[in-house]
């Protein structure tokens, strides 16, 4: 065993230049493309969906105020029925 651990290891030796394989200026500035891209469509996407919510809420008060409406004109048809009266006299009856 102490044979094995007195042969030297060889250490590898750099063949490729270390300058050669860094992305340089143009992986940074597809890196930085793409960046932007990504926040465009993020704001995008919150636009729209900020739409769609503000179209539902205007659409449930729509609802509401129509559902209102439609309560108030059926007590309004309710309180315009005559109401006969034994002891009303009207000439126009006559």
């Amino acid at each position: 065993m102490f044979a094995l651990s007195a042969t030297p290891m060889p250490t590898p030796s750099m063949t490729v230049d270390p300058e050669a394989v860094t992305p340089g200026f143009v992986g940074f500035a597809a890196i930085v493309v793409v960046l932007i891209a990504v926040i465009l469509l993020i704001w995008d996407m919150n636009r729209r969906i900020r739409r769609v919510r503000y179209r539902e809420e205007v659409r449930d008060e729509l609802d509401a105020e129509e559902a209102a409406r439609a309560a108030d004109e059926a007590t309004e048809t309710d309180a315009d029925l005559p109401v006969a009266d034994e002891g009303d006299d009207d000439p126009r009856a006559r």
